[in-house]
């Protein structure tokens, strides 16, 4: 009986382990591939498999793009400081046409595949403090995850663009300056430092679509940065209804006391809903904070999990999944 049983988990674990692909690259040769988009183009349209890409330390300068048809794709750095995915785009650019190629067209990387999770993995755009708005990342996809990651850049840093795309970002890194963590997904934010750097800004410009139920959750997040004391709002509505609560967050010096701005539009105090609970350090003063913002009671914030903010209909969990 014990055999029967031992020869049927063997079976399984076979079986699961063929169900996925995995494929390494190294810029050396060593691996399968010498570049990461070499890697994604060789992942099966549409499959049901997950693929894992293994990408070695080194820095790879290239303008990535995961298609809607490369689904269940996980990458996975050797290093997380030394396995740099980088490009240097910004938003004036000029392309063959001579257009500016804009914000969205600034990314280093753009996600659209479903079921994208990256860990130990370095995202940049180097195009620098002065270029303006030069987004390392872009994603659009459905349950995407990201753990123990770096977002380098300044303007316009980690686009979570996707209206109705879920995203989790676990004990990752993200720095810059203006609006630096922004767009219109649902993102769940778990135990990550974000770093205001020199020069000023915004945390975050949301642009949640009305009649969402939640947009930004920073929990347990330590907002930290080289930036001067009083420098940086929490945040700015990019749209109307823009949504972003802060739990249990450290905060640094850098945060204004007012926390909030409504960007110059009066009617924005009305419909963006802005809120934290039990904050902590120098950056939370409560007693400060604009009129138009909210302080959770206990019964609210037991409103802010991570069940209830990215299940949806599926029942997603990162964290068990991954």
């Amino acid at each position: 009986m014990r055999f029967g049983l031992l020869m049927l988990f063997c079976v399984c674990l076979s079986a699961t382990f063929a169900q996925t692909k995995r494929f390494v690259v190294a810029a050396d040769g060593s691996g399968n591939y010498k570049t990461v988009q070499q890697a994604i183009n060789a992942v099966p349209d549409s499959s049901k498999q997950t693929t894992v890409i293994y990408i070695k330390k080194g820095i790879y300068k290239e303008k990535l793009v995961l298609p809607a048809t490369k689904l269940h794709v996980q990458m996975i750095g050797e290093d997380k400081d030394k396995t740099i995915l980088t490009y240097d785009d910004y938003h004036a650019r000029k392309d063959s046409t001579g257009k500016e190629i804009g914000t969205s067209g600034s990314a280093s990387f753009f996600i659209y595949g479903s079921d994208f999770s990256a860990e130990n993995l370095t995202f940049e755009n180097s195009a620098g403090l002065t270029a303006g708005q030069a987004v390392a990342v872009w994603v659009a996809g459905d349950q995407s995850f990201f753990k123990n990651c770096r977002f380098l850049g300044f303007q316009d840093t980690l686009y979570t663009f996707g209206p109705g795309s879920r995203q989790f970002y676990l004990d990752c890194y993200i720095e810059g300056t203006v609006d630096f963590i922004f767009g219109a997904a649902t993102a769940w934010f778990q135990n990550c430092t974000i770093y205001c750097k020199k020069g000023g800004g915004y945390v975050t410009a949301a642009s949640t679509p009305n009649g969402a139920a939640y947009g930004y959750v920073f929990k347990n997040c330590k907002i930290t940065g080289d930036a001067p004391d009083e420098s940086f709002y929490l945040g700015r509505p990019w749209r109307p209804y823009a949504k972003v609560v802060y739990i249990n967050c450290d905060l640094g010096p850098q945060i204004k006391a007012v926390g909030w701005d409504f960007w110059r539009n009066e009617a924005n105090k009305a419909t963006a809903y802005y809120a934290e609970y039990k904050n902590t350090g120098a950056g939370f003063k409560p007693n400060g904070r604009v009129s138009w913002s909210h302080q959770l009671t206990d019964d609210e914030v037991n409103q802010y999990t991570a069940k209830k903010v990215l299940g949806g209909t599926d029942n997603w969990n990162p964290l068990k999944d991954k």
